[in-house]
Parts: C-alpha cells; structure tokens; sequence
C-alpha cells in the first residue's frame, strides 16, 4: 500500500508541477514519446524441444520527461512518467519466455508496467527518485526483450568537478522485463531451485558508489562499489583509451576488472568470482572488428541478480554468458554499414565466441560457442523516417546442455509529440 501511495503522490506531484509553472522551461524542454515494437522470439533446444519457448507481442510505451522548474535558491525540479504496456499476439502459453509474466502454469496475455520519477537539480548535480533507467558498470537497466527492466530507489549523480562524475545510489526494488511489479532484489541461482519467477531470499535493497574521470580527451578511468545487502559485494575498476588512427580509422579499447564476494548474511552462500574483461574495436570506414578476452577466476560464476539482468561491461556475453569458474572466453566481432553501397541506413553484424575450460558443477573443462547474425535497418527519411528493423540469428553449442537456436525480429517507431 505505501508504493501504491508513493506512485500517486508522484502523479500528482508531476500534474501539480505541469500546471503551476510560470515559466516556460518546465513544458518547453519536455521531451514526450510514443514508442511502439512488435517482436517476435523463438528459442529452440536441440535436444529438448518439449522446453522450446517464444512468443510475439507488441508493445506500447509513453516516455514523457519534463523540463525543470526553478523554485528558487538554484534549485530545479522535474518530473519523469514511464507507462508501458504489451499484449501476447501469439506464442506458447506453458513455457515461460521471459518477455511476458507467468505464473508457473501459463503467460498472460497482456501486461503492463507504470514508473514515475522524481527529479531534482542543482547546477550539475542531480537527485532521481522513483523508477530508475541506470547505466553503469555495476548496475544496468535491460532493453533486450519486449518491455524493459527498470528500478526503483534513489540515483545522485554530479558533474560539478571537472572531467568527473561521481553516483550515490540506493535501489530497493526491481520490475523485470517478463514481470508486471516491483519485486525485492534477490540472486539468479537456478542451480539452487530458485525458478525465475519466484521471488527467492530476498535482499533489504542495494547500495551504489561510483567515480568516473577523465584523464585526458583519449584515457578514461572509473571506480564503482556495490553492495547487494546480504548477498554480494562488487568493485569494479576500469580504464579506456580512445583515439584516431589516421584520417579515417578510431580505436576504441578497454580493460575491466569485477571482484565479487559474499555479503553480510550470504543468504546464497559464499561467493568467490573475479572477471578480467579486455576489448578493442576499430572502426575504418564503413568496416568495424573488434576482438575480446574474458577470463573468471575464482570458485563462483558472476553473480547476477533475479530476472537475469544482463551485463554488457563483460566483453563477452550472449545467450552464453561465458561467466562459469575458470572460463576463458575470445570473441571476434565485424560491423558493415551499407551506407557507403547507397543503402542508407543498413547494417550488419556478425558476433563470434568462443569459451573453454568452464567449471560447470562437478563437469571440468566444459567448451562453448555462440555466434550471433545481426541485420539492422531504419528508414532515413520519407514519412516513415526513424522506423526500425532488426533481425537476429543466434546460434549456441555447449558441452553440458543442450544446444539451442534463437530467432528474434523486432520492429520499432518513436512517435514524438
């Protein structure tokens, strides 16, 4: 009752700000958007086709940001309202998909999801409270499937020092992207009989420090910690080099480091996980490869949180996560983008990886592949200017488990207001 209580105070906070602001900044530098996509997705296991799962669904999303009214003393509020919504066109009802909520029975045909924030500013530090969007190294909100991950808590961040950016966070609550509700935080571990739509040993919330500087216009540099009460702990340390290579090619590098252990009561036992993640593209033209190395070390794999939010500050990551003890994972990656050939708008990608040396249980030197075909294209110009296609072809094989195929098609158009 009192999230309840807490979300239409916010409404009203955000109703009460767009009516009383006499200046015009409050309406003029709002940013409000329709968001449309229909997707498709389709996982099939080899060896297990009773397990297949998918579904196809649109979805509808209201993305409204408001400016910021000065109430004086150098202070500006805001307010931001997030109102998502998606409806099963097809799919299978008894398997669960991760895309639309089910109770361990069936999916439901439709669901939605309604954030608001908070927010409030002053000079270059602002405070965001309510639904959270956060990118970091330690804690990312997932696009990946039909709805989005997001959560709810407290985000400070500052850019008053020159060349740095310092974050101060609290997060108490998740809202999954298969999921209708804000849940507490807890640890994706299947191997314990945690299924993904239970709720499993819950934490009291999770709390958020980071710095990041920048050196000079090529070297960057960033500390994070996080602590998810009760059950793990992680620093993060990180350092990218930027710069062109003659006239026409750019290096972008980096190197990554997570440290991961138990916290407080272990509610999942002890955790031992150290992840070392190096990359490099460089971009020539209308051509981009890229090449990465991950290696874990310790007796744990990278822990992650319920509802199995992604982490793209590992070089490699995919449908194989390549985050087992003592894995060591390469992965090669080349971009094309046709815009050189005429065809304005289209690309392609194509994503290989390759793990070995995995501990997976009481199964030693465990290999994996997945390779990953992707084709993007948005409309330039015209009346149909900003809609989007994607396709995506992947494709995994694994010593312990039964391989697997996924199909995904996505499209998507923004209508702004």
């Amino acid at each position: 009752m009192r999230r309840q209580n807490l979300w239409i105070a916010m409404l009203a906070a955000t109703a009460t700000l767009g009516t009383t602001a006499s200046n015009a900044d409050f309406v003029d530098d709002s940013n409000v958007q329709l968001k449309f996509k229909n997707f498709y997705l389709d996982r099939q296991y080899a060896d297990l086709p009773q397990n297949n799962w998918g579904s196809w669904s649109q979805g509808i999303t209201l993305d409204a940001k408001s400016g910021y009214q000065d109430i004086g003393g150098g202070i500006q509020v805001g307010a931001d309202l997030l109102v998502q919504h998606a409806f099963k066109l097809n799919g299978r009802d008894k398997n669960p998909d991760w895309i639309l909520p089910h109770d361990g029975k069936e999916s439901k045909d439709n669901f939605g999801k309604v954030g608001a924030t908070l927010k409030a500013k002053v000079s270059q530090t602002e405070l965001k409270v309510g639904e959270l969007l956060p990118v970091s190294p330690v804690l990312v909100f997932d696009p990946s499937r039909q709805l989005l991950t997001t959560y709810s808590g407290a985000w400070l961040e500052s850019k008053d020092i020159k060349d740095t950016k310092l974050t101060l966070a609290y997060i108490d609550k998740i809202n999954n992207r298969y999921d209708n509700q804000f849940r507490d935080l807890t640890l994706f571990a299947p191997a314990k009989g945690k299924k993904y739509y239970d709720n499993g040993e819950a934490t009291d919330g999770m709390w958020i420090a980071g710095v990041d500087h920048q050196f000079t216009p090529e070297i960057g540099g960033s500390y994070w910690y996080a602590d998810v009460e009760d059950i793990y702990q992680q620093h993060y340390v990180g350092a990218s080099y930027k710069t062109k290579l003659g006239e026409k090619a750019k290096l972008d590098s980096h190197i990554r480091y997570f440290d991961n252990s138990e916290s407080g009561d272990k509610l999942y036992g002890p955790i031992d996980n150290q992840a070392l993640s190096v990359g490099a593209k460089v971009n020539y033209g209308a051509h981009t490869v890229g090449l990465g190395y991950q290696q874990m070390f310790g007796d744990s794999s990278f822990p992650t949180l319920g509802g199995w939010v992604p982490q793209p500050y590992l070089v490699n990551w995919g449908v194989a996560t390549f985050t087992y003890p003592d894995e060591k994972s390469i992965g090669l990656i080349y971009g094309y983008d046709f815009s050189e050939l005429g065809a304005k708008g289209l690309s392609a990608t194509a994503v290989y990886m390759m793990g070995q040396d995995a501990t997976v249980g009481a199964l030693k030197n465990q290999d994996s592949e997945e390779f990953n075909a992707i084709v993007n294209y948005t409309v330039p110009e015209g009346k149909l200017k900003g809609l989007g296609f994607q396709a995506m072809y992947i494709d995994t094989d694994f010593d312990w488990k039964s391989d697997l195929k996924e199909y995904r098609v996505a499209t998507t158009y923004t209508y702004k207001f």
